[in-house]
C-alpha cells in the first residue's frame, strides 16, 4: 500500500448538484448518487437538502464505502453495489439520479489498483476487488481474437490485433503479463505511432478496465432502471468521460425524449415520451486548467415526464 495521501477533485461539482436539485421536489426530495466515488457530489447534495431530504448512494469500491462511512448524517445511506442495482429501489420513489461515470483520482493514482500505466503495480483494474477476475487473470487464458475484440471495441484502438498477438506471444514465451509497467511497455513496443501527447497504452488500459468491470453493460442497465425509479419531475444527470459512455447516454436520452408511433397499428396511441431533454454542460476553461482530468467530461441532463396512467 502507498503512504501517499490521495485526493480527488470532483468534476462539474456545483453544476451537477444544481441541475439535480432542479427536480420538482427540490431540497425536500429523495435523491440517488449512483456512483459515490469519494463523495464530493454526495456531500454537496446533503448540504443543500432540507431535513426532509434523503440521499441514497451506490458504489462497488470498498475504499468508497470506507469514505462513505465517515458521513454521519441520518439522511444518508450507501449500498455496496454497482449502480445497475438501482432498479431495486421502489418504483417512482426517487426525485433525482446522478451518475458520475469517471473513476476517481485515488483509484487512478493507487499503484496497487492497477488502473494506470504511470505506476508499477499488479494488473488488476477491478472496481470491486472482492469479486470477479483481474485483468491479469483474464489475460492468462484469453485468446488473440478475444483480446483483439476487447481492445478494438472498448479502446477504439486500431492496433488491437497487433497488441493482442503480442500479449499471447509473450504469454507463450515467458508467462502471462501481470504488472502495469510490463503491459505499458509491451504496448509501446507494439504501437509505433500515437497521437501527440498520448501514451501508446492509453486506449488499451481503458479497454481492459471497461471490459473487466462490464462498465458499458452496467451503464445501460442503470439508465433503464432510472426510468423505473424516478418520479414525474425527477432529474437524471449523467457525467461521462469518453465517447463510448457518452454515446450510450445520448442515445438513451434521445430515445426516451420522443413519442413512438407503431406504424403497424395506425390507430393505436403513441408511446408517450418518458424524458424531456435539459441540455448538456462541459467544464469551464478555469476548471480544466485547475483539473486537467476534467477536460473530456460532458454532462447531460433530462427530466422524467408524467408517467401515463
Amino acid at each position: 500500500m502507498t503512504d501517499t495521501v490521495l485526493t480527488h477533485t470532483t468534476v462539474l461539482l456545483n453544476e451537477a448538484v444544481h441541475e439535480l436539485l432542479q427536480a420538482t421536489a427540490g431540497a425536500d426530495g429523495a435523491y440517488v448518487d449512483a456512483t459515490f466515488g469519494r463523495g464530493g457530489h454526495s456531500r454537496l447534495i446533503l448540504s443543500r437538502l432540507s431535513a426532509q431530504g434523503r440521499l441514497q448512494a451506490f458504489d462497488k469500491d470498498l475504499e468508497a464505502i470506507a469514505e462513505a462511512a465517515l458521513i454521519s448524517d441520518a439522511r444518508f445511506a450507501i449500498r455496496h453495489e454497482g449502480f445497475s442495482n438501482l432498479g431495486e429501489l421502489p418504483p417512482g420513489s426517487v426525485d433525482g439520479v446522478l451518475m458520475d461515470l469517471g473513476i476517481s483520482s485515488p483509484q487512478i493514482d493507487s499503484p496497487e489498483r492497477g488502473f494506470s500505466f504511470r505506476f508499477d503495480g499488479p494488473l488488476d483494474m477491478r472496481m470491486d476487488t472482492t469479486r470477479g477476475q483481474s485483468v491479469a487473470d483474464w489475460l492468462a487464458t484469453a485468446e488473440v481474437d478475444q483480446i483483439t475484440e476487447v481492445i478494438r471495441d472498448y479502446g477504439e484502438e486500431r492496433f488491437a490485433f497487433q497488441i493482442a498477438k503480442a500479449l499471447v506471444a509473450r504469454r507463450q514465451e515467458r508467462g502471462p503479463i501481470s504488472s502495469t509497467t510490463d503491459l505499458a511497455q509491451l504496448v509501446a513496443d507494439t504501437v509505433k505511432t500515437r497521437e501527440p501527447g498520448q501514451n501508446p497504452a492509453t486506449r488499451t488500459f481503458q479497454a481492459f478496465r471497461i471490459f473487466i468491470n462490464a462498465e458499458l453493460a452496467e451503464l445501460e442497465q442503470a439508465l433503464e432502471a432510472s426510468l423505473l425509479v424516478m418520479a414525474p419531475g425527477a432529474r437524471l444527470v449523467v457525467i461521462s468521460f469518453h465517447s463510448l459512455e457518452d454515446r450510450i447516454v445520448k442515445q438513451f436520452m434521445a430515445k426516451h425524449a420522443k413519442e413512438v408511433v407503431d406504424r403497424r397499428v395506425p390507430f393505436a396511441e403513441p408511446v408517450k415520451m418518458r424524458l424531456k431533454l435539459c441540455g448538456r454542460i462541459r467544464p469551464s476553461e478555469s476548471e480544466v486548467r485547475g483539473n486537467p482530468r476534467s477536460r473530456s467530461a460532458i454532462m447531460r441532463m433530462a427530466e422524467r415526464t408524467e408517467v401515463p396512467a
